[in-house]
């Protein structure tokens, strides 16, 4: 599927830059996701000039960016909900809030 030699394909498991399924004998099953990434560590190569360790470094940067947004995205969510409760117990506190009046204390006067 993805028009590449077995030992490109080989290397490139070795290099950690694609991670096939295994059948129980071992063998290579990649998916369309996988194919897709072959081709574009193929197009970095060939059409970018990126060597292998190049194309490693620019799919692990990509893998912490997404996990990054992922992370960013769940905060951010996080905050949203946060806030909506404050609002909530904002609007229940509404005619209980304290004064905002200064009392002076003098104590007990004999």
């Amino acid at each position: 599927m993805a028009g590449m030699h077995p030992q490109t394909l080989r290397q490139y498991d070795r290099l950690g830059l694609v991670e096939p399924a295994r059948t129980p004998g071992g063998g290579r099953r990649y998916s369309v996701r996988d194919v897709t990434r072959l081709r574009e560590i193929q197009r970095l190569s060939q059409d970018e000039g990126v060597n292998l360790a190049g194309i490693k470094r620019i799919m692990d940067l990509e893998r912490e960016v997404h996990a990054v947004r992922a992370e960013a995205a769940a905060a951010i969510e996080e905050l949203r909900r946060t806030r909506a409760q404050l609002a909530e117990l904002r609007a229940m506190a509404g005619p209980f809030r304290r004064s905002t009046d200064i009392v002076l204390w003098r104590g007990e006067q004999r």
